[in-house]
């Protein structure tokens, strides 16, 4: 059992989370690529991650990252036991978090970790939701907790699930993910995004939302000519 050291940035503004929580991720996405902060084919995972409850609000929370296995039995006894200073790592990190996990078997997902009971352990600690390339379970009580799910794929068995190292730097769906990161997840995936121009990326969103409607506006009006939407997306 290891616990990395780690440095956690200092949180947003409650009105800047609640801002971020009212936009899709795509927009997030967007607004994140007129900043030039990073390449525009990194900071999001992979079709590998599936977004489980797809009716749920977009979710927005810090990462308190974490590493398993559930394909190896233990040498003595038959469980595992959860880690309880995981649990004190967690709360290291700002409200609200998100429990991201790295299922470090080949392949991931022979078991699921989060189930109904871990899902109200991580809720008491502050999670609002669950990030994993391996496997879920339980999906209806879950879902009655309003906890969100983001994994690669559901699993009927915990089988040998267990933590083994946690507060590290993890990677899930080729997602790097740092202890303390900013991450925004809906129906269309998660990211990360990045802290130093996270109070800005609503009102970008905003403005590019506006552009984008003008063309949608145009396309669907009297006056659409090709003409017309050649210059249209020059504007935008």
């Amino acid at each position: 059992m290891t616990m990395a050291s780690k440095t956690i940035a200092v949180p947003l503004p409650d009105a800047d989370v609640r801002a971020l929580r009212g936009l899709n991720t795509c927009s997030v996405c967007d607004a994140i690529e007129t900043f030039d902060v990073r390449l525009r084919n990194t900071g999001f995972a992979d079709a590998s991650i599936h977004c489980i409850y797809r009716d749920l609000p977009p979710m927005v929370g810090y990462a308190a990252t974490a590493r398993l296995r559930t394909d190896d039995p233990p040498i003595a006894g038959r469980t595992y036991h959860d880690p309880t200073d995981w649990w004190n790592s967690i709360l290291e990190v700002p409200a609200p978090r998100i429990a991201v996990i790295e299922d470090m078997d080949e392949p991931p997902g022979v078991g699921a970790f989060l189930g109904e009971m871990h899902a109200a352990i991580l809720m008491a600690v502050g999670c609002i939701g669950y990030g994993s390339n391996g496997a879920v379970r339980k999906l209806s009580p879950v879902r009655e907790l309003g906890f969100h799910l983001f994994a690669g794929n559901v699993a009927v068995s915990h089988a040998y699930a267990h933590i083994f190292d946690f507060g590290a730097t993890v990677t899930v769906g080729g997602l790097e993910v740092r202890p303390g990161d900013l991450l925004h997840g809906d129906e269309h995936g998660l990211l990360t995004i990045p802290v130093e121009i996270a109070s800005q990326v609503p009102a970008e969103a905003a403005r590019l939302q506006g552009k984008e409607q003008k063309v949608i506006d145009m396309c669907r009006s009297e006056q659409f000519s090709v003409e017309n939407l050649r210059w249209a997306l020059k504007e935008f």
